[in-house]
């Protein structure tokens, strides 16, 4: 019984005097969470600004269950309802956390742009249950007198954070339409692009290519998603809310310290003791950090439009309210609902009060545009006489530095004349004409500025064996590694890919490498650097899905050799140190591939007697063709190659570059098609990884595109089967047949 009384006084009350220990260090994790959204908000302004990104998209701090719980954490001063601040500091710690909302709400906003509807709803719900839970708990601790300093700022700052998150319901509510808007610009647009690009005859295939992913980029680029919302009204009028939640803060924290004698303050001490020190500064810095992006963005759209914006303010106004804001909430208004009610009344009454409450919301929405659009146009107002003053400024420079300025003109003349025209391809919503030149301004050189960032990545040793590639022979080593695909085409045999006789290839290359393993080496980093691009090859164009395991066999195959010298579990170095000439060693290693075959189609036997073989598991795809490359290698009556490992070497090595170079031969369509296989979120990183590919490939593609290849079909290419077989028909060469070589699994 005295374990129940431990915590009471000798008066049996409840003794509360430790309760408050741990509150430092809760105070503590508060830091830690706002620390991690701060870091996380300067890395998205710093990528902004690198990459020039003048919207801030969200790449680390954008609106979802983790952020969100790590804002929840981060608050945790806004809603503690009965824990005493006396001190100055800690009443700013209180002030500093709404402030922080405002911050956290203005910074993620350009990341609704790229959630689906479901996602989206669960979020902005998520977002306005914690900014109403704040409201009401910061109200009541004014109420109780747990909040007694800067009553006008919290006011403020409260009214800025019902703004920001009204902004943010009304910016979701637009998503869904322009989505659908720019699917539909974009597939016109592409259509008009297809036949500009099928129409482009310059004569280099890199610069064919350059001017094609130019136009792709574009488009790709002006329907981001993110780029969309951070262009809105909505999200550049609230950047002005979030630098005035900022500067309210500010005003805060200098009135207390630079005129302390105007604040009453109340002895004692806070349960957070020193801690709310620190939150206070971990706030402070997360409100400037995060107050860059979305003030940036409301500078950056006001700038723009003076002094042509303020010109026409008169005109026009600020009072239009284009279609795309309203019209999912026009599409569920005029939407039947299903509801069985008795009575004809009954009906009426449900159907006249949802008709009342969404005629409600939509003016609303039409309000928060009119009120983002407002702002913006005052803004306008007030920045045009300062850019003014700037631009004055500016022409006086200028006067000085005419010659200069008048070279420097003409050279960006003749550097625009010879860019290609990409006015057609900014893709842009309904009132956003005036934007037209500044989106193609702001993103003139990013398909140059991708493709440099590819440079610096060309894979060196791959393009100094491709260079060693004779012009006179027509990648005969895709035809020459195995014999009995080449003559009968056998439908029980399995499939093959790019990659696997590629790595089965340079296996046997590191098994008879005896006293040239360096030469070997070199060979291994000239494959490596190959099957990347093979991968791409095959993901883009040879998308066969039966193709998988042969792939894989490949890529696991390959991750043994690279890493450790090691075909499946033979030991390549061990058997290259034995001293055997080439066709003794490649006869042990057709023996060990035949016996492990066997072994292998006994344990999995339901796959090995399949007729599909390409469902064959990895290690026996594997094994096969070991096998069947060392028969055929071991057929031909090359005695230099069966005894000097080097002149072996030699072969190999034109084997797999004659493989990798007909392979490539696809690269370009490849990057072509990787532009627009992607939904409309990921479509500017698919565009952009296809320019870098560009980037890092020109050599390759320069190289290739001097070989004339004899297979008129682009889409028999595509394959090495189907490259095999088109040779098969087509070519008139007297390619000696070998017996046929298989493994009976019978």
């Amino acid at each position: 019984m005295g374990d129940g009384f431990s915590h009471c006084t000798v008066n049996g009350t409840l003794d509360d005097s430790r309760f408050s220990e741990p509150m430092p260090w809760i105070g503590l994790y508060v830091v830690a969470a706002s620390a991690a959204c701060a870091l996380a908000m300067a890395i998205d302004a710093y990528h902004g600004f690198r990459y020039r990104k003048f919207w801030f998209p969200c790449k680390f701090f954008s609106l979802n269950a983790t952020t969100l719980t790590l804002i929840g954490v981060a608050v945790k001063l806004a809603v503690d309802l009965n824990t005493s601040m006396p001190h100055a500091h800690d009443q700013l710690a209180k002030l500093s956390s709404t402030a922080f909302i405002c911050t956290a709400i203005g910074n993620s906003m350009p990341s609704l742009g790229t959630m689906e509807n479901k996602e989206l709803m669960m979020n902005v719900v998520a977002l306005g249950i914690l900014v109403v839970t704040v409201i009401v708990n910061v109200c009541i601790q004014l109420g109780t007198g747990v909040i007694y300093l800067f009553w006008i700022e919290h006011a403020v700052v409260l009214f800025l954070m019902v703004v920001l998150f009204a902004i943010t319901v009304s910016s979701s509510l637009a998503i869904a339409a322009t989505k659908y808007y720019f699917d539909v610009q974009y597939s016109v647009k592409y259509e008009i692009a297809k036949k500009e690009c099928e129409g482009n005859c310059t004569s280099s295939v890199v610069d064919k290519l350059r001017q094609d992913l130019m136009r792709y980029w574009m488009m790709a680029h002006t329907c981001n998603p993110q780029f969309v919302m951070g262009r809105l009204a909505t999200c550049t009028a609230s950047g002005a809310f979030c630098l005035l939640s900022a500067l309210t803060l500010v005003e805060a924290v200098l009135r207390s310290y630079l005129m302390p004698w105007c604040f009453k303050l109340c002895r004692g001490d806070s349960d957070y003791r020193w801690s709310s020190m620190l939150i206070l500064v971990t706030h402070a810095i997360a409100v400037l950090v995060g107050t860059i992006a979305p003030a940036s963005r409301w500078f950056i759209a006001i700038k723009f439009m003076c002094p042509k914006a303020a010109k026409k303010a008169h005109v026009n106004g600020c009072s239009s309210v284009e279609t795309y804001w309203v019209k999912i909430l026009r599409h569920l208004k005029e939407s039947p609902v299903e509801l069985i009610i008795c009575g004809h009344h009954g009906r009426k009454l449900v159907y006249n009060a949802k008709n009342k409450a969404f005629d409600l919301c939509i003016l609303l929405q039409m309000g928060m545009v009119v009120l983002s659009k407002s702002v913006r146009l005052v803004s306008v107002l007030i920045v045009s006489q300062l850019l003014k003053v700037h631009q004055c400024c500016k022409k006086l420079v200028r006067l000085s530095t005419s010659s200069l300025a008048d070279m420097s003109s003409k050279s960006e003349t003749d550097a625009t004349s010879r860019r290609v025209d990409l006015s057609r391809y900014v893709l842009h919503l309904e009132g956003e004409e005036a934007l037209i030149d500044m989106m193609m301004e702001s993103d003139c050189d990013a398909t140059g500025h991708w493709i440099r960032m590819g440079r610096m990545q060309q894979p060196k040793y791959l393009t100094k064996m491709l260079e060693k590639l004779n012009p006179s022979t027509e990648f005969s080593g895709v035809l020459k590694f195995d014999s009995h695909r080449i003559l009968s085409l056998d439908a029980d045999e399995p499939p093959n890919s790019w990659a696997l006789p590629v790595v089965t290839l340079t296996s046997i290359a590191v098994a008879i490498s005896d006293d040239n393993f360096a030469s070997v080496k070199e060979l291994m980093r000239c494959v490596h650097e190959g099957l990347r691009y093979t991968r791409i090859v095959e993901r883009y164009i040879d998308r066969k899905t039966n193709l998988d395991n042969v792939r894989k066999a490949a890529e696991v195959t390959w991750l043994g050799v690279d890493l450790h010298y090691r075909w499946l579990d033979v030991d390549l170095r061990k058997m290259s140190v034995q001293g055997k000439s080439p066709k003794a060693t490649i006869s042990e290693l057709s023996d060990i591939a035949k016996r492990k075959f066997m072994e292998l189609q006994k344990t999995d036997l339901k796959y090995c007697v399949s007729r599909d073989t390409a469902r064959w598991p990895v290690t026996v795809l594997a094994a096969n063709s070991m096998y069947r490359v060392c028969e055929t290698l071991l057929l031909t009556n090359d005695n230099r190659a069966n005894e000097y490992s080097k002149v072996m070497l030699e072969k190999l090595t034109a084997m797999i570059t004659d493989i990798i170079g007909a392979c490539l031969t696809n690269l370009q369509r490849a990057i072509s098609i990787a532009c627009h296989r992607s939904s409309i979120e990921q479509r500017e990183e698919s565009v952009r990884n296809a320019i870098l590919l560009l980037g890092r490939a020109e050599k390759v593609l320069e190289i290739l595109s001097c070989r004339t290849l004899l297979i008129p079909d682009p889409d028999k290419s595509v394959c090495i089967n189907k490259w095999r077989r088109a040779h098969k028909e087509n070519s008139n060469s007297d390619f000696i047949a070998s017996p046929d070589v298989y493994i009976n699994v019978d």
